[in-house]
């Protein structure tokens, strides 16, 4: 259903990632004439270097170790040797074939993701765009920069993504130093691979390297990784880590990388040297917003050349938009993608709720994955919330002793006084799909009463999240309290 205008309303978007994506559809949807300019193909970065290959990935490393941990349930792998006697497979890692595969995932999403938008409706051109004042993006669409198209339209998005931050003192070759876009074009597996940065990229990758069978050590300049994240959370994942046999090198801040004849050398800033075959530089990124015509159009950009944007993803030019990593909001692909949404339901006049924190969900996926969403423990200690948190270890529960789950927990934050559930983290398998009923609940603002009113089913991973709200029933409740 379109909304009626007196004239089409026409749409530019630049980047067709997640946030341009979804704005493209959006716009479409409600009657708009849409233009969608994009370098690398649609999906941007997020679907053909980062986040779908990325995940792949971490899908076969799920899958290798649920064959090695399977003896743990009496399932043995077993073969016969020449004389008979029985041998002791091993499971090998395929890293080329792995690497081909998830690319080819990959090109597959970005395609059908441009079939979407084509049946849509949606003109899609191929080039670098750059907004030219504030109604028009010029792009570059021939080699070399020599022919070019201009688009004019009422409402300008601007969904251009980030790279990978590089340090002068580590400048990737993609061979043997490299950022997470290179890791693809490895044909085996790392021997020792040195992961710099602990944050969630680098969390990731180590996690699934080690689980794939390589050396990994994580190079981290904090005192625990992923820091910012729920400490529980992180404690869980470093435990983890060390049994598989992950080296971890906390407060070690890396001061330069350099190729060697054997690999790669990284020193740290206290002297100290590591020695491995390859390594990964996680070390954040830089929005992709030099050079693309946004201070000349009036656009505010920070210091770090992120774009200003508010809840509605609107620019400081009033009829300028932007969505993602390349904005000042939370950079993740879901949000994103409903930035996107956001920001043209607001420009073309449809219903709108902007964007709240507390309504986000997110998730690292490492293993055991964590998935988080609205307030969490840390608001409750530096006294931003009133609140009462809830932690059950998924050991308890039935269906993990099933299949041998031996770490994560079921955490729920709540507001005392009214039990309204204000957040929580899941530590374990597939938490991105368990903190969904928690999620529900931070958006609609129900109780652990209401939330242990619901069935689950028995047994399941789910039931933790019932037993975690039966728990807090006794929560005290006054009269008056928000909810």
């Amino acid at each position: 259903m379109s909304l009626s205008f007196e004239h089409a309303q026409s749409v530019a978007i630049i980047g067709g990632g997640p946030g341009g994506y979804e704005a493209a559809l959006a716009a479409a949807q409600l009657g708009a004439e849409v233009t969608l300019v994009e370098r690398a193909g649609v999906g941007g970065a997020a679907v053909i270097t980062d986040v779908v290959p990325s995940k792949s990935l971490i899908a076969t490393a799920d899958a290798a170790v649920a064959i090695a941990a399977s003896g743990d349930l009496g399932v043995q792998l077993f073969a016969r040797g020449a004389d008979g006697k029985p041998l002791t497979p091993e499971i090998a890692i395929n890293l080329s074939a792995v690497n081909k595969r998830l690319l080819s995932l990959a090109r597959q999403q970005s395609d059908d993701m441009r079939s979407s938008l084509v049946e849509a409706g949606v003109r899609i051109v191929s080039g670098h765009g750059r907004l030219e004042g504030r109604d028009a993006v010029v792009v570059s669409t021939g080699p070399g920069g020599t022919d070019f198209d201009r688009i004019e339209a009422d409402t300008l998005v601007v969904s251009v993504g980030a790279s990978p931050r590089e340090l002068p003192s580590a400048k990737p070759d993609g061979d043997r130093i490299l950022t997470w876009t290179q890791l693809y074009d490895m044909k085996s597996l790392p021997e020792h691979l040195i992961v710099v940065g602990s944050g969630v990229t680098g969390a990731e990758f180590a996690s699934a390297y080690m689980n794939l069978g390589a050396k990994v050590t994580l190079v981290s300049s904090r005192d625990q990784v992923l820091p910012g994240e729920d400490p529980d959370a992180a404690a869980v994942l470093e435990k983890v880590f060390k049994r598989g046999g992950m080296t971890l090198l906390s407060k070690a801040r890396a001061d330069s990388v350099v190729r060697t004849d054997a690999g790669v050398l990284v020193t740290l800033a206290d002297g100290r040297t590591v020695e491995g075959s390859h390594c990964l530089l996680a070390v954040g990124s830089i929005p992709n917003t030099r050079g693309i015509g946004l201070e000349e159009a009036g656009v505010e950009l920070t210091d770090s050349g992120h774009i200003r944007v508010n809840r509605v993803a609107r620019t400081s030019v009033p009829n300028i938009y932007a969505a993602g990593d390349c904005t000042t909001f939370v950079p993740l692909a879901s949000v994103a993608a409903m930035q996107g949404r956001t920001a043209i339901f607001h420009a073309l006049g449809d219903v709108v709720i902007p964007l709240e924190q507390r309504r986000i969900t997110a998730n690292i996926f490492t293993a055991p994955e964590i998935a988080t969403v609205g307030l969490q423990e840390k608001d409750i200690a530096a006294g931003a919330v009133n609140g009462v948190v809830h932690k059950l270890p998924l050991s308890a529960n039935p269906r993990a002793k099933m299949i041998g789950i031996k770490d994560g927990f079921v955490k729920i934050i709540a507001r005392a006084g009214s039990g309204t559930i204000i957040g929580g983290v899941i530590v374990g398998p597939r938490a991105s799909d368990m903190i969904y009923p928690i999620a529900i609940a931070v958006e609609r603002r129900l109780t652990v009463d209401q939330l242990s009113r619901v069935f689950a089913v028995y047994p399941s991973l789910s039931g933790s999240i019932t037993d975690a709200v039966r728990a807090m029933h006794l929560v005290e409740r006054t009269e008056g309290e928000e909810n």
